[in-house]
């Protein structure tokens, strides 16, 4: 992680909580991105960490930009990006959303029903539309519900309806589940989108694109392959699965380019014990929840390592929990993290590689208490 955060939280001493996220690791995980897939068009999804900040420093470096909603097309056009650099790729718009974004200039949307696909006909003629299909999720600390994508026997059927609606379908999508730690996935996925190119070929309509979506992890808790290992996953899956017949390929990369740029500082609040039982965990309350930034905890999911100004002391089990009148806002019971005996209330700790999905879930004035500070350094 970064020294460089941990200078300017020593020397600034910033109210907590607050995140941190040093720029030039964003940058280098950009690189690094750009190494292992170096066919792909790199599309950031802004929806992991949307600040002006990374979205100027991204487009510099030659990223386009994944947007799920008009609101993050019109921000994307404010800094600077031009329309053809952004894909809407979420598969719920309204459609008057569509046509303000065709309007704007906007060419490329995902779809994955029937429905979405009349939408975009009647918003957007003649787009670039291409289908999403659903994954399992498997091997996902973050596994994605059945809420986007179709059934992949399915896709061949949008797809010629697509064309008939006189749109222009482009390919298709998938995303493999997000912080993915399992590279077969990728095999998969590609497996999969070969197969409904195969099949939309049998019915005369020729594909060209293969959006991959994320899926790339940041490193939490547990063990992760680099970006390097999935990069090669994915080369070898499309060898196997198209050969000389390559597609067009995408990628949507979230959370991994600034995910381990980032770091979220938090106070003790009180710590406590709700037993005589000497043996009973203590209850450490910090100044950041659930509803300030930390949403992906739920089911102790997303499980962040921590930095405390006492490790390396004896620790002992704990619950983490936030700081907000809801019994929901709880961090961590089961995931057995434990803390330094010599926590005491008034300590800082450190959220680490929290650059991603964080200041964007901080809600607003919940409880009364305010966004999630935010730093670019």
């Amino acid at each position: 992680m970064s020294e460089k955060i941990f200078r300017f939280l020593k020397e600034h001493r910033p109210e907590t909580p607050c995140l941190v996220v040093d720029l030039d690791v964003v940058e280098h995980n950009f690189h690094v991105m750009r190494r292992a897939l170096p066919e792909a068009r790199i599309y950031y999804a802004m929806k992991a960490n949307p600040a002006p900040e990374i979205i100027r420093l991204l487009h510099r470096l030659g990223a386009r930009f994944d947007t799920a909603s008009i609101y993050e097309i019109e921000k994307c056009l404010s800094l600077g990006i031009p329309p053809d650099d952004l894909s809407f790729g979420n598969t719920v718009k309204k459609q008057s959303h569509i046509a303000r974004a065709f309007g704007i200039g906007v060419r490329m949307f995902a779809f994955d029903s029937e429905a979405e696909a009349d939408k975009l006909a009647a918003a957007a003629p003649g787009a670039d539309v291409y289908c999403r299909f659903l994954m399992s999720g498997a091997g996902a600390d973050w596994p994605l519900s059945q809420k986007f994508g179709c059934d992949p026997a399915f896709s061949p059927d949008l797809l010629m309806r697509a064309a008939g609606l006189g749109l222009n379908p482009c390919g298709v999508s998938f995303h493999v589940g997000s912080q993915q730690r399992d590279l077969r996935q990728w095999d998969v996925g590609i497996g999969a989108a070969a197969r409904i190119f195969e099949a939309a070929a049998a019915r005369g309509l020729t594909l060209r694109l293969v959006n991959l979506g994320g899926g790339f992890p940041a490193q939490y808790r547990s063990s992760i392959a680099p970006v390097e290992a999935h990069g090669a996953a994915i080369e070898e899956a499309l060898e196997r699965h198209f050969g000389k017949d390559r597609p067009e390929i995408l990628v949507e990369p979230g959370r991994s380019l600034p995910g381990d740029a980032g770091i979220i500082q938090a106070e003790v609040v009180l710590i406590s014990r709700k037993s005589a039982d000497p043996d009973a965990r203590r209850w450490v309350y910090l100044d950041i929840g659930k509803f300030g930034g930390l949403a992906e905890v739920m089911g102790e999911a997303i499980q962040y390592r921590l930095r405390t100004p006492h490790d390396g002391t004896p620790t002992a089990a704990v619950v983490l929990a936030g700081p907000t009148c809801d019994e929901v806002d709880v961090l961590y019971d089961k995931a057995g993290y434990e803390l330094p005996l010599a926590l005491a209330v008034g300590d800082r700790i450190e959220f680490m590689s929290a650059g991603a999905y964080t200041s964007a879930y901080s809600s607003v004035g919940f409880n009364g208490f305010p966004p999630l500070r935010e730093y670019y350094i």
